[in-house]
């Protein structure tokens, strides 16, 4: 054996076992999303979120105002305001669900790893 696997070999302790037993099972999509709550990016993720229910709200709020507004201008300023937070909310979304994509192929790159381990 090279000194590679020996120290790949002597890497895997009992957390790391655990770890993987705990990656045989698929995350569902609400522990994916739950998961997107924790690491080094966890509070970037809260502010985005908060933001995104912000937008929502600013979006239905605005129209509202835009089926009461009285004059043409009025609905077309309100109607900008509606499309400027629709499309903050989605692109909000997809970062989001990028977020959530790069957690799981870092989460299947480890189960590689814990197995190619395992396997030497």
């Amino acid at each position: 054996m090279s000194t590679f696997e020996d120290r790949l070999l002597t890497s895997l302790n009992a957390e790391d076992e655990a770890f993987l037993k705990e990656l045989e099972q698929d995350a569902g999509l609400f522990q994916q999303m739950g998961m997107t709550f924790t690491g080094p990016l966890r509070y970037w993720t809260a502010f985005a979120f908060v933001f995104s229910l912000f937008f929502f709200g600013l979006g239905v709020w605005g129209v509202t105002k835009m089926f009461a507004a009285e004059s043409v201008k009025y609905v077309i300023l309100w109607g900008t305001l509606v499309g400027f937070s629709s499309l903050s909310v989605g692109l909000i979304k997809i970062w989001f669900w990028m977020r959530m994509n790069h957690l799981n192929v870092l989460r299947e790159l480890k189960r590689i790893e814990l197995r190619l381990v395992k396997a030497a």
